[in-house]
């Protein structure tokens, strides 16, 4: 075949075949919403974001109808009013609206990063465009907030619907997306008190209507964005930020009355008295904060919408019921994933939670059955326990008790026992405390400690000082000497869980003396502090809490050795030294005249 005179084509770049269609169809409904013309291509629109597969195109679709109905919800076709007609093509735009929210909610779960994040956008610029046009035609102006898109965005964040990409290889797992939790809390629930607030409130509804067992990531989701709100307002003039910004002005006078069709009052009518549980979280306000206070006034309970989102009380009491909703899911003794869930809460529940809640008694009980289940739960719920009696007055008159039943065998080899020693040491800061309480604390340590790693017994040796530093009457269990022509008897009663009655303070501490002999030269040396007179003022304990064996054997690797130590035996030059018998040359797998002492002993006849 002759080859062609004609020159080669020139390269195009390859259109791909939606792109126009997706532009046309942009451009026709755009127009149609601002000259009342036919909406139909709407739907087309729609069949497409719905059967695409390629997320380039998916991303330019969704823009696309982002940007129509936009123009729509702009253009007031949403608005209330008109014949039948326009009630059905209102009706009928909404339809498309939710089919293309539920589009949005499932892409929050695509295995493509800039989809995730871009459905995300688009669904709180929606929620920003028809809480702004409810506000427009709200009567007597009150401003508005899209309650029921936002339940969608919501019900994504903790429910995790899959993805409605076909070719999505990802199997739907319920478990919120990082990156979609990191930027909502940075952008939004950090940020804005208006969706806050809201996202508490719609975040307990989730909870009671969605049972653990079908959806059993629900607790976790919500725990992630909860545990990383950062801020959360302790004056009213920190309620200033708003994403709907109508919803930043001033509220109505309490008492006003309003109009019975407006939007906000049939949104809380949609469900069954709703608000009701406000009333449980009312806060009965003291005479001396009456008058300096620029709270609204109110009862919780009694406040509208936009009067609460400018309470401070109202912002405790949504806080409050979301994590009394949340923390019965939360149980220590169901399964390895719930008990996890419970560490990362009480982790956060002394200053993230307690200072926050209305009455922080409310998980009084909660917290109770955490330090009843022990082990690490147990050891961070007393914290929170601790905190409950010193800032809130509660009476639990076994705190001592239960502190003292987690010193066993395995508290010094806990990752959190470093914890352990710094509340320890806070519990036990009160020079009221009885003398015979903290001798059985000192002696039942000490006990522990001649099966304790060197690291630990870093820690107890300063520990055990400062406490007899503070309580001069502790002395005497160092200072009590035994008669060497009788037996050592300890009177110390190790099985008793009443540490007012194991009889400590008439025994010694016998054990941390036996650690002057250690095998560990750290351990040695600070165990003849108590062989000295006690001028120190005490040891602070952030610098024994971190030892580990890496530590320890870092430091001596590092010691300067200042004096040679000294040998017992004779240096042998040549401890193996060469084989002369010609017999032994044969044996299997030796070829070297150098002793080879590891084949020796792997050499079987």
């Amino acid at each position: 075949m002759p080859a062609s005179s004609l020159p080669p084509p020139a390269k195009k770049r390859k259109v791909k075949p939606g792109a126009d269609l997706v532009k046309k169809l942009e451009v026709e409904i755009t127009d149609a919403a601002t000259n009342d013309g036919s909406l139909n291509p709407l739907l087309d629109l729609l069949n497409l974001a719905q059967g695409t597969s390629d997320p380039a195109d998916l991303s330019k679709i969704i823009y696309s109808l982002y940007r129509v109905f936009v123009v729509i919800t702009c253009s007031d076709k949403l608005a209330p009013g008109g014949g039948d007609a326009a009630k059905q093509v209102r009706k009928w735009i909404w339809e498309r609206l939710d089919d293309f929210v539920h589009i949005l909610v499932g892409l929050l779960q695509d295995e493509e990063s800039a989809l995730r994040k871009s459905a995300l956008d688009i669904l709180f610029s929606l929620l920003r465009h028809l809480s702004s046009s409810l506000s427009k035609v709200s009567p007597d102006g009150r401003p508005q907030f899209h309650h029921s898109h936002f339940k969608h965005i919501v019900r994504g964040l903790l429910i995790c619907p899959p993805s409605p990409r076909s070719s999505s290889s990802r199997t739907c797992e319920g478990k919120l997306m990082p990156d979609v939790r990191d930027h909502f809390v940075a952008t939004w629930l950090s940020v804005y008190d208006d969706v806050r607030w809201c996202f508490l409130r719609e975040a307990s509804s989730v909870l009671s209507c969605f049972p653990a067992a079908e959806y059993p990531n629900l607790a976790a989701n919500l725990l992630s964005l909860v545990d990383r709100l950062t801020t959360f307002p302790t004056e009213t003039s920190e309620l200033n930020a708003w994403w709907i910004p109508e919803l930043g002005k001033k509220p109505f006078v309490r008492g006003e009355k309003f109009g019975a069709d407006d939007e906000e009052d049939l949104v809380v009518s949609d469900t069954e008295n709703e608000d009701d549980w406000r009333k449980f979280f009312d806060e009965q306000p003291k005479a001396k904060d009456i008058k300096k206070t620029t709270d609204i006034k109110g009862r919780v309970h009694q406040l509208s919408f936009h009067q609460s989102l400018h309470s401070l009380k109202a912002h405790r009491a949504v806080f409050t019921r979301m994590w009394l909703s949340l923390l019965p899911r939360l149980s220590p003794d169901t399964s390895d994933t719930s008990r996890s869930l419970t560490i990362r809460a009480l982790n956060i529940m002394y200053r993230g939670i307690l200072p926050h809640l209305t009455r922080a008694i409310l998980v009084m009980d909660w917290i109770g059955a955490c330090v009843d289940a022990g082990g690490t739960v147990g050891l961070l719920a007393l914290n929170a326990l601790f905190t409950l009696m010193k800032d809130y007055n509660l009476d639990y008159p076994q705190f001592y008790t239960r502190l003292y039943a987690f010193l066993d065998k395995d508290i010094l080899h806990l990752k959190h026992r470093a914890r352990f020693f710094r509340l320890t040491e806070l519990f036990l800061s009160s020079t009221h405390l009885p003398a015979a309480l903290l001798a059985s604390f000192v002696k039942r340590l000490s006990r522990l400690s001649l099966s304790a790693p060197p690291a630990a017994i870093i820690m107890i040796i300063p520990f055990t000082y400062n406490i007899l530093k503070r309580h001069p009457a502790l002395m005497q269990m160092i200072h009590r000497a035994n008669d060497d022509n009788e037996p050592f008897n300890d009177t110390y009663i190790a099985n008793e869980v009443n540490p007012n009655a194991t009889n400590a303070i008439n025994s010694s501490l016998w054990e941390l003396l036996s650690h002057r002999k250690h095998y560990d030269t750290a351990v040695s040396t600070l165990a003849r502090i108590f062989e000295e007179a006690f001028t120190k003022p005490g040891y602070s304990m952030e610098d024994f809490l971190d030892h580990t064996y890496g530590t320890l054997l870092e430091t001596e690797f590092q010691r300067k050795i200042t004096k040679e130590p000294a040998l017992a035996t004779e240096l042998v030059k040549d401890p193996f030294p060469l084989r002369t018998d010609p017999a032994l040359k044969a044996d299997k797998g030796i070829a070297s005249d150098r002793r080879d002492v590891i084949s020796e002993l792997w050499a079987f006849d």
